[in-house]
C-alpha cells in the first residue's frame, strides 16, 4: 500500500490543527492569533511532534506577511504614502532608536558585553508586523491616529532591518574579506536598480499586462497573475537582500490607483489569510521549549525585561505623538512585542559570531514567547484596562452595546450627519439604534440625553447585537470612506434584507457605493452647497423665486449628471467628455432662460421664498 505524499500529510496536519483549535480559541474569547499559535505548539516538536521541519515551514509561511503588506499597500495611494513620510522616518526612527538605546543600557548595566547587548537591543527593538497589522485590521484601527502611527513605525522597521543586518559582520569576530568597497558599491547599485525597476514596472508594464489578462475573461488566470506579481517582486527583493514584505508593499502602493485594485484585493485576500495563519502556526512550532525549560528564570527575565522597557518607551512616544489615551494601551502592546525579523537578525548574528548559538536560541525563544503572550495580554487589556479608560472624567461610564436591540432603523455613526437622521426619526417616534466608536462624541451625546451605543460598526457581532438581522433600514453615516465600504459589504453579505441609506463623502465615494448596489446614496455636502449657492445669488440681487428656480434646476442637472457619469467612472477620458458636454448644455440652457426672462420680464410678484 502506497504512503501518502509528504505534502499531503503536512497539509492534513496544518488544516486539521487550525480547524480544531482556532474556532475553540475564538469561542473562548482569545482571538484567532492565539488559536494559530496554540495549534503550532500542539503539532510542533515540543507538542505531538507531528511536524519537525519548522524552519522550512516558517520561510514558506513568511509569504503570508508579504501578501498582507501588498494588500496594505493597495489601500495607500502614492500621495497618501508621501504624506506619511515624516511619521515613518520621524516617529519610526524615534521608536527603533529609543527602544534600542533603552534595552542596550539595561543589558550593559546587567553585565552583558556591549557587542552582544547592541545586537540584542536592535533585534528586540523590532515588532511583529504580522500580529500588529492583523490586530489593527480586526479592530478597524488602521484609520485611527494610533493605527496610522503604528503602521508608519512598522514600515520604518522593515527598512531599518536592512542596515541592522549589514552591521552584524562588523560586530562579529568573523571578517568577510570577500566584501570589498567596490563590492559594497555594486550591492547598493543593485538595490537601487531593483527598486527603480519595481517603480517603473508598476507604472508602465504591470497595468497594461493586467488589462490584457483581464480581457482574456479567465478569472483563474487573473488570480494566477496577481500571485505571480507578488512572488516575482518578493524574489527580486530577496535577491538583493531587502525585505520581501517591503517590496510587496511598494508594489501595492504603485497599483493603489489601478482600476484593478479591488479585483487584486479579492483574489489575494484568501491566500493571505491562509498563509498568515500558517505563519502564526509556524511561529508556535518554532518556540524552543528546551531553552525555556533549561533556564526558565532567565527566559522570563529577558521576556519581561524587554517588554517592560519597550512598553515604557513606546507609551511615552505615544503620549508625545498625541495619540488618544484610550488607544495607547493597545498601541503600546502591539509595538512592545518582538518581531519576526528578529529571528533573522539573531540567526545572522550567531553566524557572524557576535554571540553563541545558545544565546541566539534564548533570544529567538524570548521573541517567540513575547509573540505568544501578547495576544493574551491583549485580552486582559480588553477585559480590565480599556473599560476603565473608557470612563469619562465624570462619574458616568461609557455604555457598551451588549443587549440585543430591535429598533426598525439603525444609524451607524453619530457625527454631524448621523445626528440629523437620528433626531428626525426620534421626532416621529420611530425607534432608532445608534452605534458609534468615538468616546468623546458618545459622552457629549449622553449629556444631551441621546442614547448612543459604543461599538465598531464594521464588526459583524456588534451589528447582530444592534439588531441588523431584524431591522428594516440601516443608515451608514460614518465619515471614513474605507470603513464605510467595509460596513456596506458586511451588511450586504450577512443582512441582505436590509435597505441601506449611505452617506457619500464625494462623487468618488458615491460611485463606489453605487457599484456595490447601494441606490440610496446622499453626498454629504451637496444639498448645503446648493443652498449656499442660492443664498449667494440672492445677495447679488436675484429675486428669491429666481434664485430658488436656478438652484433647483442646477440640483436636478447635477443629480442627472452624476447618474449619467456613473457607467464611465473608471474611464477618465469618457468621464471628462460627459462632464464637459453636460456643463455646456447647462450653460446654454441657463443663458437661454436668462434671455427669456429679460425679454418677457417673467417675475411673479409677491413671491419671496
Amino acid at each position: 500500500m502506497e504512503h501518502a505524499p509528504a505534502w499531503l500529510t503536512s497539509s492534513l496536519i496544518y488544516l486539521s490543527a487550525a480547524v480544531l483549535v482556532v474556532p475553540l480559541s475564538k469561542a473562548l474569547g482569545l482571538g484567532a492569533i492565539i488559536g494559530y499559535l496554540a495549534a503550532g505548539i500542539a503539532i510542533g516538536p515540543w507538542g505531538l511532534g507531528l511536524v519537525t521541519h519548522v524552519e522550512e515551514i516558517l520561510h514558506f509561511a513568511e509569504f503570508g506577511v508579504v501578501l498582507m503588506l501588498f494588500l496594505v499597500g493597495l489601500e495607500l495611494e502614492p500621495r497618501r504614502l508621501w504624506s506619511l513620510r515624516r511619521p515613518i522616518f520621524g516617529w519610526g526612527s524615534a521608536q527603533v532608536l529609543g527602544c534600542a538605546v533603552a534595552i542596550l543600557a539595561v543589558a550593559v548595566a546587567a553585565g552583558v558585553p556591549w557587542r552582544m547587548a547592541l545586537v540584542g537591543a536592535l533585534g528586540l527593538a523590532l515588532s511583529s508586523t504580522a500580529i500588529a497589522l492583523q490586530v489593527m485590521g480586526e479592530r478597524n484601527l488602521l484609520p485611527t491616529p494610533s493605527g496610522q502611527a503604528g503602521f508608519s513605525i512598522l514600515l520604518f522597521q522593515d527598512v531599518a532591518a536592512i542596515p541592522i543586518l549589514a552591521l552584524l559582520p562588523l560586530l562579529g569576530s568573523v571578517s568577510d574579506d570577500a566584501v570589498a568597497a567596490d563590492g559594497t558599491g555594486f550591492e547598493a547599485l543593485k538595490i537601487v536598480a531593483v527598486i527603480a525597476s519595481i517603480i517603473i514596472g508598476g507604472r508602465l508594464l504591470v497595468r497594461p499586462l493586467l488589462r490584457w489578462i483581464a480581457r482574456s475573461d479567465t478569472p483563474e488566470i487573473f488570480t494566477a497573475a496577481s500571485l505571480l506579481l507578488v512572488v516575482a517582486i518578493a524574489a527580486l527583493m530577496q535577491l538583493v537582500g531587502l525585505s520581501m514584505a517591503l517590496g510587496a508593499f511598494l508594489a501595492g502602493v504603485l497599483l493603489a490607483e489601478s482600476e484593478y485594485r479591488r479585483e487584486l484585493e479579492t483574489d489575494i485576500e484568501p491566500f493571505k489569510g491562509l498563509l498568515l495563519g500558517l505563519f502564526f502556526i509556524a511561529v508556535g512550532m518554532s518556540i524552543d521549549f528546551g531553552v525555556l525549560l533549561a533556564s526558565p528564570g532567565r527566559m522570563a527575565l529577558v521576556v519581561l525585561g524587554f517588554l517592560v522597557v519597550k512598553g515604557a518607551v513606546i507609551y511615552a512616544l505615544a503620549k508625545g505623538m498625541g495619540i488618544p489615551y484610550q488607544e495607547r494601551p493597545v498601541f503600546t502592546l502591539l509595538l512592545a512585542q518582538g518581531g519576526e525579523f528578529a529571528f533573522v537578525v539573531f540567526q545572522a548574528a550567531a553566524g557572524a559570531k557576535v554571540f553563541s548559538a545558545e544565546t541566539a536560541s534564548l533570544l529567538i525563544g524570548a521573541v517567540a514567547v513575547s509573540m505568544l503572550v501578547s495576544p493574551l495580554l491583549l485580552v486582559l487589556i480588553d477585559k480590565i484596562l480599556l473599560p476603565r479608560y473608557a470612563k469619562c472624567s465624570s462619574t458616568s461610564t461609557l455604555e457598551e452595546i451588549a443587549e440585543q436591540q430591535d429598533a426598525p432603523v439603525i444609524v451607524l455613526g453619530f457625527g454631524r450627519y448621523g445626528q440629523i437622521v437620528a433626531r428626525m426619526m426620534l421626532s416621529q417616534g420611530i425607534g432608532c439604534t445608534v452605534l458609534d466608536h468615538d468616546v468623546e462624541m458618545i459622552e457629549t451625546a449622553r449629556k444631551f440625553g441621546y442614547r448612543v451605543f459604543y461599538g465598531d460598526a464594521s464588526r459583524l457581532d456588534l451589528l447582530r447585537i444592534a439588531g441588523a438581522g431584524d431591522a428594516s433600514i440601516v443608515v451608514v453615516a460614518v465619515d471614513d470612506v474605507d470603513q464605510s465600504m467595509e460596513i456596506v459589504e458586511t451588511l450586504q453579505t450577512h443582512f441582505p434584507q436590509l435597505k441601506i441609506v449611505a452617506r457619500a463623502r464625494d462623487v468618488t465615494h458615491w460611485n463606489r457605493l453605487r457599484e456595490c448596489g447601494v441606490t440610496h446614496v446622499e453626498r454629504e455636502l451637496f444639498e448645503s452647497s446648493v443652498r449656499s449657492g442660492r443664498s449667494v445669488l440672492e445677495m447679488l440681487g436675484h429675486p428669491p423665486f429666481e434664485a430658488r428656480s436656478i438652484a433647483q434646476k442646477f440640483r436636478q442637472h447635477n443629480i442627472e449628471l452624476v447618474d449619467k457619469m456613473f457607467p464611465h467612472f473608471k474611464d477618465q477620458n469618457k468621464l471628462i467628455a460627459v462632464a464637459k458636454e453636460a456643463r455646456s448644455q447647462l450653460e446654454s440652457q441657463m443663458a437661454q432662460e436668462r434671455a427669456e426672462r429679460e425679454k418677457h420680464g417673467l417675475q411673479p410678484k409677491g413671491w419671496e421664498q
